[in-house]
């Protein structure tokens, strides 16, 4: 069998459509989308038609959308930016972060702490779902952000946003003009391409996404921000973005992001229930097959593309290393913090035994993904667990 990919949280394949769509921008429409001449305004009508379609996508305005190099950068923007304004003026802040966000969020919001800033941790229950009444109590007046994340990366939990997002507006009809505001940020990075991520049914005022993690090219994403959702930016220069972000845009990117988004849209409910027969096969023919083997994350309410086990008694990077000899690409966790070999965040914040933690391996399918791919993998998993657990024995 040809190469099995289930390494689509990392990122995806691009999309051929999309490819098609980009090439213009990197071959003959080449102009600065800030240069006055024809060549520069169809650039830059290419990037307003793109932010128009992100923006639909979300039930938001276009001038609510500005584009970065991806949802690093987003997630960036929204907690420093939010933040800095704050700090300058010397105000003593709190922001509280989930225990299970993405790096990007983690460590930003630890830098922040760095600078004054208090960081008050949201904790996951055993299937990695926050609890949006506990968070309500941890809710401080010098609160002033909240990010939580739609959909886990590392294990697929879905999380109440729109829940959490009705405790936020009960604390802002209490306080007083003058006081601080308090927003709501959500990472949809890997929800997208499958759950409702309209802005007013999240209730959010800043959401951020990833072009390659929706069949879309690397290098960009977008940051929603409400129009209401005050924010500084963080890198000077020509003023692009309205502003915000400075530097001249990637134009090939956000056509092939637009593209990437319009798609999506399209076929989202056909990939979603395609997409859980298979990802509910390969749970059901892993912890059938492979002895110590658990699911991690709710059994159910969980992303359609996500399955995630711990394996006694075992090494994930060992494991992961037979599953790529092979042909079968996977992943420990989150493929922005894979190089550290200290436990997941994410499963540690979940309770997870520390040794099973090890033993961790994230397997995401895609729209190419196959049922014959599926149950190949069920074949292969089993013996190079044992093997494994053969050369190293710790059950």
């Amino acid at each position: 069998m040809n190469n099995i990919y289930f390494d689509n949280s990392a990122t995806t394949q691009i999309d051929p459509n999309v490819m098609m769509e980009m090439l213009p921008f990197l071959k003959d429409k080449y102009g600065n989308p800030s240069s006055a001449h024809s060549l520069g305004r169809e650039a830059r009508q290419a990037i307003e038609l793109s932010r128009g379609i992100l923006a639909k996508a979300l039930g938001a305005d276009p001038s609510e959308i500005t584009f970065t190099s991806g949802a690093t950068e987003s997630n960036n923007l929204c907690l420093k930016g939010v933040t800095e304004r704050f700090l300058k003026e010397g105000k003593k802040i709190s922001i509280i972060v989930s225990e299970v966000e993405h790096p990007s969020v983690i460590d930003t919001a630890k830098e922040l702490g760095a600078r004054g800033v208090k960081i008050i941790y949201a904790g996951a229950n055993k299937a990695g779902e926050i609890d949006p009444k506990r968070i309500f109590t941890q809710i401080e007046p010098s609160t002033v952000l909240i990010s939580c994340m739609l959909g886990n990366n590392e294990v697929g939990a879905i999380e109440p946003i729109a829940t959490l997002s009705s405790m936020v507006k009960i604390v802002r009809g209490k306080r007083k003009d003058g006081d601080l505001p308090l927003y709501l940020h959500t990472d949809a990075v890997q929800a997208f391409n499958y759950l409702n991520c309209n802005v007013d049914f999240l209730g959010v005022d800043f959401l951020s996404l990833s072009a390659h993690k929706i069949y879309g090219p690397k290098g960009v994403g977008a940051l929603y921000a409400r129009e209401t959702a005050k924010f500084s930016r963080l890198i000077d220069g020509g003023g692009q973005e309205k502003g915000v972000r400075s530097g001249t845009e990637n134009v090939a990117g956000i056509v092939g992001f637009g593209k990437a988004v319009e798609i999506s849209q399209k076929e989202r409910l056909a990939n979603l229930k395609a997409l859980t027969k298979l990802r509910d096969r390969l749970i059901t023919g892993v912890l059938k097959n492979v002895k110590s083997s658990h699911l991690t994350g709710h059994p159910e309410n969980r992303l359609p593309h996500i399955a995630s086990f711990v394996f006694e008694g075992i090494e994930g990077e060992a494991l992961l290393l037979l599953l790529d000899k092979e042909g079968i690409f996977v992943s420990t966790g989150s493929a922005c913090s894979s190089k550290s070999l200290a436990p997941s965040h994410v499963l540690t914040a979940m309770g997870i035994n520390p040794a099973w933690s090890h033993g961790s391996i994230r397997m995401s399918l895609g729209k190419y993904s196959t049922r014959e791919e599926v149950d190949y993998v069920i074949k292969t998993l089993p013996d190079l667990v044992e093997k494994l657990r053969e050369m190293s024995p710790v059950l």
